[in-house]
Formats: C-alpha cells, sequence, structure tokens
C-alpha cells in the first residue's frame, strides 16, 4: 500500500504538470515577450518526455524499475526548479525539455510499477483509481494554476510539483523492494537510442513547422525533416533487429495483442488529444464563454472516463479484453460524430454531453489495452511494453494537434478572406478594417474583453468561419476514431489471465 500510494503520488504529478502549467502560459509570454517561441514550450517538452519514455521504460526492465523511476523523478523535479527560475524564453525552452525527459518516466514506469506488485484481478481494480487521480488532477490542476497565476506569480505553478515529488521519492524509495536478480552487463543499445531520438524529433518537428501555416506543408524544411524521419526510422528498424539488447524488441509485435493496441493507441491519440486540444477554443471563442467555463466543460469528460475506466477493468475479467475495447472505440466514434453536429447556435450542455461519450470510450479503451499488453509479455518486458503504449498514444497525440491545427488554420483563413472579399466590394467601413484585422490576427476573437468591443456583425463572421474550421477538425477526428475502431477488430478473442507469477 505504501508503494501504491508512491506512486499515485508520482501520477498525480505528471497530471497536474499537464494542467496547471497550461493555464499560465499567457502570462508567461507576456512577462517574458516571446510569442513567437510559444510553440516551442510544448513541443520540446512533448518532444523530449515522447522519446524518453521507451528509454526508461527499457533502463528499467535491465536495471529495475525503483532506481529509474528515483532518477526520473529527481530529473522532473530539477526541471521545475529550474522552469520556475527561467529568465527568458529561451532558458525555459531548455528547462522545459529537461523536465520532458523526467516526465517521460512518470506515467510508463507507474503503470509498469502497478503490473508488476498486484494479481491481474486487483490491477484491473486500481487502474481505477489511477484513473480518479489523473481524472481529479486534470479538474483542480486549471483552477489551481489559474488562482495561482492571478493571485501570485506564474513562477508557483512550477514550484507547487515539489512537494507531491519529493514525496512520491521517499515513499518509494523506502518502501519498494525489489527482488534481487544477477548481475547484468550494462549493455544499452546506444544506436537504437540515437536512431530513434533523431527520427522522432524530426517528425515532431516536421509536424510542428508544418502546423504553423498550411503552406508549411509543401516547404523545403518540412519535406527534408520528414525525409530525414524516414531514412533515421528505417535505420532504427535495421538496428534493432541486430541489437543484443534492443531499446524497443521488435519481436513485442508478433504478438498480435501488443500489435494491434500500438496501432489503436496511435489512432486514439490522434483523435482524441488532438481534438480536445481544440474543443476549449471552441467553447470560448464560437460559443462565447470565459476561459473558466471553458475549461469546466472538460469536466464530464474525466468525470466519465474515471468511470468507466473503474467499470471497464472489472467487466475485462468477465467478458474479455475484446469486447470491452471495441464497445470503448465505439463510444468514442458516437462521440465524434456527434461533435461534428456543432454549430455557433450549440450551447456548453452540447458539448459536454457529446464528450461523456468521448470520455467512456477513452475509459474502456485504454485501461482495457494497458493491462491485456502487461498480461501478453514476460516480466522482463512489462517495462518497455508498458512504455511503447504510452509513447504511440504520445506520437499520435502530436500528430493529430499539428493535423488538425492546419486544417483549421487553412480553412478559417479561406472563409474569412472569401467573407472579407464580399464585405469590401460593398463597403471601405469600420466593419470592413475590423473583419481585415481579424483574418490577419483571428486568435483575438478567444479574448472575451476583445469581443464586446467587436461590431456585431464582424463577430458573427469570424465566429461562423471559426465554427466551420472546428467542425472540420472534428470531421477529421471522427475518421481517425473509425481507423481505430476498424483496427481494434482485428484483436484477438479472448481473456487475461493472471500470468504474474510465470512471468517471474
Amino acid at each position: 500500500m505504501a508503494v501504491t500510494g508512491g506512486v499515485m503520488l508520482g501520477m498525480f504529478l505528471g497530471a497536474l504538470e499537464a494542467t496547471v502549467v497550461g493555464t499560465a502560459m499567457p502570462t508567461v509570454i507576456a512577462e517574458l515577450k516571446g510569442l513567437n517561441l510559444y510553440s516551442w514550450l510544448i513541443s520540446g517538452y512533448i518532444l523530449t518526455s515522447t522519446i524518453a519514455g521507451p528509454i526508461w521504460g527499457r533502463l528499467s526492465d535491465l536495471y529495475g524499475r525503483r532506481l529509474f523511476y528515483l532518477i526520473g523523478t529527481g530529473v522532473f523535479l530539477i526541471g521545475s526548479v529550474l522552469s520556475g527560475l527561467a529568465q527568458s524564453m529561451e532558458q525555459l525552452i531548455i528547462f522545459r525539455a529537461l523536465q520532458g525527459i523526467g516526465a517521460g518516466a512518470l506515467l510508463p514506469l507507474s503503470m509498469t510499477i502497478i503490473g508488476e506488485i498486484y494479481s491481474l484481478e486487483k490491477r484491473a481494480r486500481m487502474q481505477g483509481i489511477f484513473s480518479g487521480v489523473w481524472g481529479f488532477a486534470s479538474i483542480v490542476g486549471p483552477l489551481v494554476g489559474g488562482f495561482l497565476t492571478d493571485y501570485w506569480n506564474w513562477r508557483s505553478v512550477f514550484f507547487i510539483n515539489i512537494p507531491f515529488g519529493l514525496a512520491s521519492m521517499v515513499v518509494l524509495g523506502l518502501a519498494m523492494k525489489e527482488p534481487k536478480e544477477g548481475h547484468r552487463p550494462f549493455s544499452l543499445d546506444y544506436a537504437g537510442i540515437v536512431l530513434m531520438t533523431g527520427s522522432i524529433s524530426a517528425l515532431l518537428l516536421g509536424l510542428s513547422h508544418a502546423g504553423q501555416r498550411i503552406e508549411n506543408w509543401t516547404a523545403p524544411e518540412t519535406i527534408g525533416l520528414f525525409a530525414a524521419f524516414v531514412v533515421l526510422l528505417v535505420l532504427f528498424l535495421w538496428v534493432e533487429t541486430r541489437a543484443e539488447h534492443p531499446l524497443i524488441p521488435l519481436s513485442l509485435f508478433r504478438e498480435r495483442v501488443m500489435a494491434v493496441s500500438s496501432a489503436n493507441g496511435f489512432f486514439v491519440g490522434m483523435a482524441m488529444f488532438g481534438s480536445l486540444s481544440f474543443i476549449p477554443l471552441f467553447v470560448q471563442a464560437v460559443i462565447g464563454t470565459t476561459a473558466t467555463e471553458a475549461g469546466s466543460t472538460m469536466t464530464p469528460f474525466m468525470l466519465s472516463w474515471v468511470v468507466a475506466a473503474t467499470l471497464g477493468g472489472r467487466l475485462m475479467l468477465r467478458m474479455g479484453y475484446r469486447l470491452i475495447a471495441i464497445a470503448g472505440v465505439a463510444c468514442l466514434v458516437v462521440g465524434f460524430g456527434l461533435l461534428t453536429w456543432l454549430t455557433s447556435g450549440s450551447t456548453r450542455l452540447d458539448v459536454m454531453r457529446d464528450l461523456v461519450f468521448a470520455g467512456v470510450g477513452m475509459g474502456f479503451c485504454l485501461v482495457t489495452l494497458t493491462i491485456a499488453v502487461q498480461n501478453s509479455v514476460p516480466r522482463d518486458r512489462l517495462g518497455i511494453a508498458t512504455s511503447a503504449t504510452v509513447f504511440f498514444r504520445s506520437i499520435g497525440g502530436a500528430v493529430g494537434v499539428a493535423v488538425m491545427g492546419a486544417v483549421m488554420g487553412a480553412v478559417m483563413s479561406l472563409h474569412l478572406n472569401q467573407q472579407l472579399t464580399q464585405l469590401v466590394s460593398t463597403t471601405t467601413g469600420p466593419v470592413a478594417k475590423e473583419l481585415a484585422e481579424l483574418a490577419q490576427h483571428p486568435e483575438l476573437i478567444v479574448s472575451q474583453a476583445t469581443r464586446v468591443k467587436l461590431n456585431p456583425e464582424v463577430a458573427h463572421d469570424v465566429q461562423g468561419a471559426l465554427s466551420v474550421a472546428l467542425n472540420y477538425v472534428f470531421i477529421i477526428g471522427l475518421i481517425v476514431a473509425i481507423l481505430a475502431f476498424f483496427v481494434t477488430l482485428f484483436l484477438p478473442d479472448g481473456r487475461v489471465r493472471d500470468q504474474q507469477h510465470a512471468r517471474r
């Protein structure tokens, strides 16, 4: 129970970081004067945490979970302290990247430790509790971040991580005992680490650059980065087939549960985490609410996720993982189908209703497949298998955000320019001038203070254009969710069994 408490603190730390910091970013930009570098604050963290996950997982397989969980948490806390002390955007970007390296250990190793210390039945029950911790942190995080930023300063959102991280390290360091195993030589797949880091870096940097403007998709820089990704990926796969201790053993994917779960994770991550990035924008800019109201719209999603995760873990023991996973992805399809019907006349209640279906889908799908993967691999590959499931979801989310962002920008720009052309042909008054300014800076419509100053006709035109653009985003999410559904149909039929002692 002490180890479980320590792991829960670690998961709470990771979830809190993901939500608390986001609310402080506008204030950070205003103080450090770095709007042009804003995307790097997000991309740098995602890049390092995504790459670090499989490395931490493989290291824990070779040399123990406890040691590398403590090291990863320590790196995360050092990055947090340095981020809170940053004096420029460049420094903050570097320190956030360091924080991401440590964050890559928190979720995968937490899930791996739980997979080892609990039997299958207890593990299924614990997954609901851990989902509750994640959901609670996701709900209170924006509120805490906003309060600290408004009534203290933005630096405090980084320091709030420190007590939770230290408590997690102390509890886990003292309570967790691992069986002593034979001496293993320090043999890491260095070539694989370098090639995977290079390939994923090229992919995420290419997507980040392409997502800024639609024309960037055909720019030489983007094409070069994507080409580098392909070349380095091929080299990585070649190296992995020859390494003594490969970073990601390709033999894992001969197991159909692992292969299908990885593909499912990529598509679900792309659909869900990509689209969720735009839900607050729809609520705040199209429906016309405050930032706090937009954030609270996500509460039904998190609550339904927690309930479904708890229920899904127990149903899986009786009905098997395939049926529960398919039901989860089907709920995702329904949720995205409903989101595509949202318009500028929709309400927050409409959005909350649709997000309930999405939350149920995520709860059923992710918990079930995580346990199924852990149950299908031997103990000495438990860490890398668990990390791989998180890895593919993270990559999917990054791809989804970039693709959907580029589509949204292109569609909105097209509609605003069409409206501006029609307006200029009939009038050259202040209405046309306002619309022309918003066509160049459509993000201004997000601010409630800006909206109340706009001509009602201009505000209506811009909100309508953004509504159409976000509708295309949700359509992409629906298409990808359908792909996830068909992939999940290939999941083998069967029930998970407690193989813990066999793996040992």
